[in-house]
């Protein structure tokens, strides 16, 4: 659970840039399927008394369906306009409250929670505080849920990194994030425990996994709009990236008929706190 300050510090300022585009990340990024949220409850038994810590909660997408619950919630957002514009989103809700912080600097008040969720935010956290302070604010026997969204393709598909791999690397040569997304099965076939972030150590127990394939479609205008909300498009210069997205809508609009997909497994990953504190890693 240790690593590299400056790639922590990287991550975090990366994380900061939907901050910069706050509307449009909440008009185009998607949310999450129903049936997650109805397995959060069946696995963790919450209800109308639990308490949930919601852990980057962004402009409130995820937080909507914890509140729809009747949980009380208290979401944690480091952009002060991503959380500005939470608030306004969630007004109708008494039980949530909206805290602009870091979670590794957010003053938690000797507050105890039942549940904490991170929806596409948890590996944004430097893992070297994130994991031991989730288990600190949760109560014996409290849940951990990280929600996520992993693009796929299927066989046989239109897919627009497929259509646009030219413009990428004729805009933008030799970046390494660029590629197709893997298929969906090959997705469904791997990715146990907690993912791509840094493993708990033994601060949480097994870990339930469950996937939901989703779908977003979009027109070339979308599509480029969604790319803007992304980290990999959002840290290229504007001089770059502007050209690039606006040929992508283009090709969009005249090789794809104007219609593009944008697949989705949405992962839901929970394990529950154990009720020991193991000691601190001891320096090498």
């Amino acid at each position: 659970m240790t690593g590299d300050p400056k790639t922590h510090a990287n991550r975090r300022d990366l994380g900061r840039v939907f901050n910069e585009v706050a509307d449009l990340y909440d008009r185009v990024r998607p949310g999450y399927p129903d049936e997650l949220f109805a397995d959060l409850v069946d696995i963790t038994g919450m209800d109308e008394r639990s308490s949930v810590l919601e852990v980057g909660c962004g402009t409130g997408q995820a937080t909507r369906s914890l509140a729809a619950l009747g949980c009380s919630v208290t979401a944690i957002e480091p952009g002060r306009d991503m959380a500005a514009l939470a608030r306004q989103r969630l007004a109708v809700f008494p039980d949530v409250e909206v805290e602009t912080s870091t979670f590794e600097e957010w003053d938690d008040r000797g507050a105890r929670f039942d549940a904490l969720v991170a929806a596409s935010s948890w590996h944004w956290i430097d893992p070297s505080i994130g994991w031991r302070r989730a288990h600190d604010v949760l109560r014996p026997g409290g849940w951990m849920a990280l929600l996520g969204n992993v693009v796929v393709r299927r066989p046989g598909e239109p897919e627009v990194y497929a259509e646009t791999a030219d413009l990428h690397e004729r805009f933008c040569p030799g970046n390494p994030g660029w590629g197709h997304p893997p298929l969906e099965d090959e997705v469904r076939g791997t990715g146990g425990g907690w993912g791509l972030v840094d493993d708990p150590g033994g601060l949480f127990g097994p870990t339930l996994v469950r996937r939901y394939p989703t779908v977003q479609w979009f027109n070339g205008e979308g599509f480029a709009d969604h790319l803007r909300s992304t980290s990999l498009y959002r840290r290229l210069d504007r001089d770059v990236r502007e050209p690039l997205l606006d040929a992508i809508a283009e090709r969009i609009l005249t090789r794809m008929g104007d219609r593009a997909s944008r697949r989705y497994l949405s992962v839901l990953r929970v394990g529950q706190r154990t009720a020991a504190r193991p000691a601190l890693d001891q320096p090498s």
